[in-house]
């Protein structure tokens, strides 16, 4: 556990709460809403105790708080209060608000009950698409500013992979295309499969045959099914692997065993995209994102 991050700079804090370092630096100051400690060199950090308050302070103030009133509460009460509040809202920002306090507390109770709301308003696919993508998307920006922990990422993304399997398994499955077989994998290495795995879930809707292979498969596994007579949709999501200069090289190892068969390859993310512009002469589709994938399906 010596690799998690335990404190935060105020731009830290900016970047998860989505509050402005001036406006902490002024509740700070103003109502003594968080205690910052200082290194050696007197440059200022907070704790995720700190970082814990902030967000339940920022839920009551965007629910019609005062922030002069949450000031005088107790750490408990704020706790309470903003807990019983995120039970109850659960549209859009204020469950994606929910879901990251969940995440930073590892609250698996305020998770469940703020997804259990929203499956009363929306439907499952509108709770991906409007909900958790944009959450997934803040996440990704968090990992690129160094802010989020690795273990609360890891344990809001097997919340998230749940909700998906179940959602999977609760499809009365029935193939009304047998003529194609989408076969969907993640690269050797690669183990960011949300995207993937809800992909799975619209393929299966639509009442395609799919094979899940999940995370981190190396290509020689895919060889029983480049082989088939049937013919294979091959997906893949390219989040952090393969590294850079190594994607073309991949590519083309795929595209030599395509080359002559009919067989596809669709692949989805920012890795992907930048090969986007290669000709290949397989049949090799690149898209940016699963969203942009699924408007075409």
């Amino acid at each position: 556990m010596n690799n998690i991050k335990k404190s935060f700079t105020i731009k830290d804090l900016e970047n998860i709460s989505g509050v402005k370092a001036h406006t902490i630096r002024i509740w700070e100051k103003r109502y003594d809403l968080l205690t910052p400690e200082r290194t050696d060199t007197n440059i200022r950090y907070y704790s995720s105790e700190n970082l814990q308050k902030l967000l339940n302070v920022v839920l009551l103030y965007n629910n019609n708080n005062k922030i002069s009133k949450i000031a005088q509460m107790s750490n408990d009460t704020i706790i309470v209060k903003a807990r019983e509040l995120a039970f109850k809202a659960a549209v859009n920002d204020e469950a994606i608000n929910s879901f990251k306090l969940a995440m930073f507390q590892f609250d698996k109770v305020l998770f469940n009950n703020t997804y259990n709301k929203l499956l009363n308003k929306k439907t499952f696919r509108e709770i991906f698409k409007d909900v958790f993508v944009p959450f997934l998307s803040h996440i990704g920006l968090l990992w690129q500013t160094d802010t989020l922990l690795p273990a609360h990422e890891h344990f809001i993304s097997n919340l998230i992979s749940q909700k998906i399997q179940i959602s999977t398994e609760r499809l009365e499955y029935t193939t009304t295309n047998s003529n194609i077989t989408y076969v969907l994998f993640l690269p050797e290495n690669e183990i960011h499969e949300l995207g993937l795995m809800y992909l799975n879930y619209e393929l299966v809707l639509r009442g395609n045959m799919t094979i899940y292979l999940g995370q981190s498969l190396p290509l020689s596994n895919l060889n029983y099914f480049f082989e088939s007579e049937t013919e294979v949709r091959f997906i893949t999501a390219l989040t952090i692997q393969p590294y850079d200069d190594k994607i073309v090289d991949y590519f083309r190892e795929i595209e030599n065993v395509l080359t002559g068969t009919k067989h596809q390859l669709i692949a989805v993310g920012s890795k992907a995209e930048k090969i986007k512009d290669l000709d290949f002469n397989a049949n090799i589709t690149i898209y940016s994102s699963v969203i942009e994938l699924l408007k075409t399906l």
